[in-house]
């Protein structure tokens, strides 16, 4: 006997979906494919100004970078990040100075930087809240007076300078167009890296040891460790930012050190999107363009300006300039959604369609029907073969 309530189910075809994703993503790759073309044409056809600019943009970018990984995606307070950046560019002017090999150069100004960096989170990651964020103060502060009294290091306070961006005859660039390839080289590097990190097994650790330390060692996942860790790898961002700032400036002295220096780098992390790879190349954009821009409108109010921009944007967008397309979204749908709002049409279904569906409906009521009669009857003549007993 059949069972009336018996229907069958909908099925979803999965082919609908399919060709959405795949043209997402090939979208996606177009988009790359035209950004890369566009980076690596632009130095050919824009103005010196123009490409230390960018220049300078991809060296803070770098640093903005590695202070994310340690307090966006880790949630761990980093106020000195300004110092690896100098010690980086200590180390590559020494080095150049010495007549070593570049290459060499640049590992020594990630690894040393990356050491200091994991001496220092030994002793201030099981700090937290107000201590560790004094532990980072202190390094810019007494970063600045050392780089002062090491004169046979530093050069002392009239700073150092080194050169070695300048153009191969080969190459036929200018050297701006060259600083700007090793600069483009670098950066890209150090973000791919930094996308792998954050999605990998450590960047899932990071973001459990932000959320909830206790959650994260009941997890198996050591939050001392995972905090080290990324304090190591910021510091180690921080030195190969320091090694691009001398490529780009070629020069450093104790001002790079400043304090000052590391809020600004803060902010710019707040402005460019906290926990966001992209919101750090915004960060490094920020750094770089709002000052020359307020400068340009009024030297006096340079700060002041800084300070507005930095509160207008924690207020209209939290979570940084990167989250400005997904608000923009979230309006525009609300704004469909508003009964005065034009409705989306759907399409009439073909000619015949309804029909059929009709018929096939029909056609399942009279087949329950006489299901539901034979029941009834089977029903009765057991009760009455009862009866009988």
């Amino acid at each position: 006997m059949r069972n009336p309530l018996s229907a069958k189910p909908l099925s979803v075809e999965p082919q609908s979906v399919k060709p959405v994703a795949t043209g997402n993503r090939t979208v996606r790759i177009v988009v790359l494919v035209l950004v890369a073309v566009v980076l690596l044409l632009a130095p050919l056809n824009l103005p010196p100004f123009a490409n230390q600019t960018l220049v300078r943009i991809g060296v803070y970018a770098v640093a903005v970078l590695g202070l994310n990984i340690v307090m966006g995606y880790t949630g761990q307070v980093n106020l000195g990040q300004i110092f690896f950046v100098g010690l980086g560019a200590y180390v590559t002017a020494y080095g150049v100075k010495q007549g070593w090999n570049i290459l060499l150069v640049f590992v020594l100004a990630c690894l040393i930087a990356g050491v200091v960096g994991l001496l220092v989170a030994l002793a201030a990651a099981r700090l937290g809240g107000l201590a560790i964020a004094m532990v980072t103060i202190a390094l810019p502060i007494v970063g600045v007076p050392l780089a002062k009294r090491l004169e046979g290091f530093t050069g002392g306070s009239q700073g150092i300078s080194a050169r070695f961006t300048d153009a191969p005859d080969w190459s036929g660039l200018y050297n701006d167009q060259w600083q700007y390839y090793i600069i483009l080289l670098v950066t890209a590097a150090g973000f791919l890296l930094a996308r792998n990190l954050v999605r990998g097994k450590y960047g899932r650790a990071f973001g459990v040891v932000k959320e909830n330390e206790a959650v994260a060692a009941s997890m198996g996942v050591s939050p001392y460790r995972t905090k080290v860790l990324a304090f190591t790898v910021a510091s180690i961002f921080g030195g190969a930012s320091g090694f691009l700032y001398l490529a780009a400036v070629q020069y450093t002295s104790p001002e790079t050190l400043s304090f000052g220096h590391s809020i600004s780098l803060l902010a710019a992390m707040v402005i460019g999107g906290a926990g966001s790879i992209a919101g750090s190349l915004i960060g490094g954009a920020y750094y770089v363009l709002v000052p020359l821009l307020t400068n340009a409108v009024d030297p006096g109010l340079t700060t002041v300006s800084q300070g507005a921009i930095l509160l207008i944007v924690l207020f209209l967008l939290p979570e940084g300039l990167v989250s400005l397309p997904r608000v923009l979204r979230r309006i525009t749908g609300r704004n469909r959604d508003r009964p005065g709002a034009p409705q989306r049409t759907v399409p009439a279904p073909a000619p015949g369609a309804g029909s059929e569906k009709q018929a096939d409906q029909h056609q399942t009521e009279h087949q329950a029907i006489p299901d539901q009669t034979d029941q009834q009857q089977t029903i009765q003549h057991q009760t009455g073969r009862q009866d009988q007993a």
